[in-house]
């Protein structure tokens, strides 16, 4: 297992932690400076706060990720390592296309123009736009090294498995799945014929032995897979994770994205916006309230000349992803096709699809 640090926090705890930025008088710093400014100071608040998320993160996940863990690992002793994937060099893929479910793929057509063309890379699915891709044509006939990625440990992932199209594509699609993954929904993706691959995701290596992390991968290592599995960071959501998957797991030294918007459209609803897409009960704050410009910002690409808005989850996940692209490897380009969103700036070149697909045909 790598030895990288994560941890992840709730939307619910994210808010709090966004609240006390904004009331601080650093609240125009991004994160990693915010968290280093603080850490800086040696602030008596700073481990106390650390500690609260920590704490929130296990009171509302840990019970839960241990329970789909022990669900899975007989599974898991029997089907395959995501460390076992073919990357002989003479196979190796040049480049992946990762596909996520942000609105830029229905806007730009992208999955159509994805089935039209004569790519012969990875196609790195996340779970959530699986269905859509397969029934556009983006599937693993024609594309034959296809896989699809998931690493949110809830029950409604089932749902994303459970359709007829999935049924007839599965058996030539390999699943990378996340060992905390909900057993129901591996379950599904199993009856559907996809080959499992598993990897953990990491969320506490840095806790040392007691670690649940290290306790798992001990775990796995009793009685089968003595190498260990793969681990990768997830950023909070599975199209990160997936961008994480096409380098570290997949090899590729190109990595593209389309649906990877990380943000709304200017024209998308507020209650939308506000609820992150979810039916929410939460008050919608007027577009011209001082409140909702610093709630949820609006921010201009610079790659597109777009501009979008964030809430404060995609924040985390824009700032994240963002964040580990710049610290990625010298040999790993990473290319935002996306024509719009969120995601820009170090080591991310902004490319329009149709010009990656002429430049990376593979």
């Amino acid at each position: 297992m790598s030895d990288l640090n994560e941890f992840s926090v709730n939307e619910n705890t994210f808010k709090k932690m966004l609240n006390e930025k904004n009331n601080s008088k650093f609240k125009n710093l991004s994160w990693d400076e915010w968290f280093e400014n603080m850490l800086s100071k040696k602030s008596v608040m700073i481990p106390n706060m650390l500690e609260k998320v920590v704490r929130k993160f296990y009171e509302k996940d840990f019970d839960e990720w241990v329970t789909n863990f022990a669900g899975n690992l007989n599974f898991i002793w029997k089907e395959s390592s995501a460390g076992e994937l073919p990357i002989k060099k003479n196979q190796q893929m040049k480049s992946a296309i990762v596909i996520g479910r942000g609105p830029s793929l229905k806007k730009f057509n992208h999955l159509e123009i994805l089935a039209k063309s004569d790519y012969s890379g990875a196609v790195v699915c996340s779970d959530g736009i699986l269905k859509d891709a397969l029934e556009s044509g983006v599937n693993p006939e024609k594309f034959s090294n296809f896989y699809v990625v998931t690493t949110d440990p809830y029950k409604e992932q089932k749902l994303l498995y459970d359709h007829k199209i999935i049924d007839e594509f599965g058996a030539k699609i390999k699943g990378i799945f996340s060992t905390l993954m909900n057993p129901d929904a591996a379950k599904r993706a199993r009856e559907s014929g996809i080959n499992i691959f598993w990897l953990h995701p990491l969320f506490d290596y840095h806790e040392g032995k007691k670690s649940f992390n290290k306790i798992a991968a001990l775990m796995v290592r009793a009685k089968n897979h003595v190498q260990g599995l793969p681990a990768i960071q997830t950023g909070g959501n599975v199209g990160t994770s997936a961008w994480f998957v096409s380098w570290q797991i997949l090899k590729c030294n190109t990595v593209s994205l389309i649906g990877i918007n990380h943000g709304w459209e200017q024209n998308d609803p507020l209650e939308l916006i506000q609820s992150h897409g979810h039916n929410s009960n939460l008050q919608i704050l007027d577009e011209n309230d001082p409140k909702f410009k610093k709630l949820y910002p609006t921010i201009f690409n610079p790659d597109f000349k777009t501009f979008c808005i964030l809430d404060p989850i995609f924040q985390y996940y824009s700032n994240a992803l963002k964040e580990f692209i710049s610290r990625s490897p010298s040999h790993i380009t990473t290319i935002n096709c996306t024509e719009g969103g969120s995601i820009f700036g170090n080591n991310i070149t902004g490319m329009y699809f149709n010009q990656f697909l002429d430049k990376h045909p593979r």
